[in-house]
């Protein structure tokens, strides 16, 4: 344990591992790498998605396999008067996933849609239309949201506070690339939908309630 050199390296070796999987993930799905493909496959590009999904987990495998075999006593818990908070956090991101789920395609997400009926829109849904009801009322991407209460609410030794910190700034990055990619397909419809519906974190929601109730 201990930040000397061994310690050092294993936690270089974890950042630039997972930092390369973010990287390398963006790339693949970037508006510049799906249109090169797009363009070179033609009617094949059908098949990017699914192939995209199965190439990301074969990615992920060994990647998550090197921060689980480093993990180490954590110095800090979820326990004691903290319980509640942790399965608060973890109720929370279920809640997020769920609500998310029944708004979404699962044969979307996963690229089977796409392959059958040759679908491009960016929404995962079935219509390909923009909607605001129910969580999608509340934030705009329930499945980014869902992550961060789920991984912070682990315990937290120095390799999963360093995973935590890559992936959160990630995935934040993340949506605001998918959101440009939505202005581009929807144009003023999406920004208009940006002024109703807070990003991730339900602030619009939550002043609308406020303001609501205090009047």
């Amino acid at each position: 344990t201990g930040f000397g050199r061994r310690g050092a390296m294993k936690y270089f070796i974890l950042a630039t591992l997972w930092i390369g999987f973010c990287v390398l993930h963006s790339a693949l799905i970037s508006t510049t790498f799906t249109r090169f493909i797009q363009r070179k496959t033609g009617s094949f590009y059908r098949y990017h998605r699914f192939l995209f999904n199965i190439f990301s987990v074969v990615m992920l495998i060994p990647v998550a396999a090197y921060s689980l075999s480093i993990r180490e006593d954590p110095f800090f818990r979820w326990d004691g008067f903290l319980l509640p908070l942790k399965y608060l956090l973890l109720l929370t991101g279920i809640f997020l996933f769920i609500a998310g789920a029944r708004h979404y395609s699962f044969s979307h997400f996963i690229g089977w849609a796409q392959i059958k009926e040759g679908s491009k829109n960016m929404l995962m849904n079935k219509t390909g239309r923009l909607s605001d009801h129910g969580i999608l009322g509340i934030v705009r991407h329930p499945f980014y949201a869902g992550i961060f209460p789920l991984l912070w609410s682990d315990d937290l030794d120095t390799g999963t506070l360093i995973t935590n910190i890559i992936l959160s700034i990630y995935v934040f990055i993340g949506t605001l690339l998918e959101e440009r990619k939505l202005i581009r397909e929807f144009g003023d419809a999406y920004r208009a939908y940006q002024q109703k519906v807070s990003m991730l974190f339900p602030l619009k929601w939550l002043r609308q309630k406020i303001g609501f109730t205090a009047s």
